[in-house]
């Protein structure tokens, strides 16, 4: 998994921002429940979900413990905690209403051990509303960064590179919904289009979320191959008449009840 940087990934992720709300707005909360947020990163869309549980309870988890720590250290309300798992080993049981997660499981290949285990951290009965990348997603981003990989300049830090997303679809979603014990209702892919107001900006979401090119590449050369996959990608899909930075995206959403 990634080494996160939390400081800088909380400056550069509006879009994820904007589209967690989107999200949260699909919740339907009446207040009470208790919530997981699945992959909380650094705990600003937890703290916003917090503040519409007045008699709830939400506890965020993640991966990272830089992010754990950033989201403890941000963020203080009495009905919100933040704790460090790995969402494909959850040890939780019985103990939620709703599982939440915006833009984060795709980081993981395989979902079939998450799915089992959101499942066992839900009461009977309750319901997941999760949001990730998803089939086709980042397909032009995707396509600039392999072609940047083979690069003289950069191909031999890549001689074993391997790195999968887990951007799938509705067809194999549903199965592995329908195994770990879900009911699955609506499992849909939904494209998007993130927008970055400047190529800086767009510079500063790809330095703090494509961390598996980025960190191969030795600290000294960073920013060159940032600038480089930059430049690559602008030169394919050029800045609109506003100067914004525009990346298609395709997002898998997917509720369900255990």
């Amino acid at each position: 998994m990634p080494t996160w940087n939390a400081t800088d990934y909380a400056k550069n992720s509006s879009e994820q921002q904007k589209w967690a709300r989107e999200l949260i707005a699909k919740l339907h909360l009446r207040g009470d429940e208790r919530v997981l947020d699945l992959g909380c990163g650094d705990g600003k869309v937890t703290a916003e979900i917090a503040e519409q549980l007045p008699r709830g309870r939400i506890v965020g988890v993640d991966l990272s413990q830089e992010m754990i720590d950033f989201a403890t250290r941000t963020f203080h309300r009495p009905n919100l905690s933040f704790d460090h798992a790995d969402a494909r080993s959850l040890n939780f049981e019985n103990e939620f209403d709703i599982v939440f997660s915006n833009a984060v499981l795709h980081w993981v290949y395989d979902h079939e051990p998450i799915l089992r285990g959101i499942h066992r951290s839900l009461k009977t009965g309750g319901r997941i509303l999760l949001q990730m990348g998803g089939r086709g997603n980042a397909r032009g981003m995707l396509a600039t960064a392999t072609e940047l990989t083979h690069d003289p300049r950069w191909s031999r830090y890549f001689t074993d590179f391997n790195f999968r997303y887990g951007f799938h679809g509705p067809e194999e979603y549903t199965r592995w919904l329908t195994a770990a014990g879900f009911h699955a209702g609506r499992v849909e892919l939904i494209p998007k289009d993130m927008t970055h107001a400047t190529p800086e900006r767009f510079a500063g979401w790809v330095r703090t979320t494509w961390i598996p090119w980025t960190d191969r590449i030795p600290p000294a050369e960073r920013e060159t191959f940032i600038a480089d996959l930059v430049a690559r990608y602008l030169e394919l899909h050029p800045v609109d008449e506003a100067g914004r930075v525009h990346v298609a995206m395709v997002r898998l959403e997917v509720e369900a009840t255990a």
